[in-house]
């Protein structure tokens, strides 16, 4: 098994290498790689892992994990969730041609809204 905070690093470098600064901590056996907002990929010297989406049939997040040794396709897995958690909150597009004429994303603040009179989800009643 890999150090924690030695593969984090090589991960650090990979994606600064693609175009993404990230910060590394380390502690408590573990070493975290602060991607993002939301996004936050985790070592324990053996994988990296981190949510890689939401599974609505579960009702939770959703993982991937990848072992240490293939820390580039980690990093080119990374950089697409990333640019996937910008185009929900930011309305990005990837491609300019993707946005036809007279088109226009969606704003934050739009996206803001409409989440927040979304209605909640149901929670159970009684004991859990």
């Amino acid at each position: 098994m890999t150090e924690p905070y030695g593969a984090a690093e090589r991960l650090r470098r990979a994606l600064e290498a693609l175009g993404v600064v990230v910060d590394v901590h380390d502690g408590y056996g573990l070493a975290l790689v602060s991607v993002w907002d939301g996004l936050v990929v985790w070592c324990n010297g053996d994988r990296f892992w981190w949510q890689a989406g939401w599974d609505e049939q579960c009702g939770r997040p959703a993982y991937a994990s990848r072992p240490v040794s293939e820390v580039e396709e980690v990093a080119r897995l990374v950089v697409a969730r990333c640019a996937e958690l910008r185009r929900v909150r930011f309305g990005e597009r990837t491609d300019p041609e993707q946005v036809r004429s007279g088109e226009q994303a969606e704003s934050p603040r739009a996206q803001a809204d409409e989440r927040a009179t979304a209605p909640e989800p149901e929670r159970p009643q009684g004991p859990v």
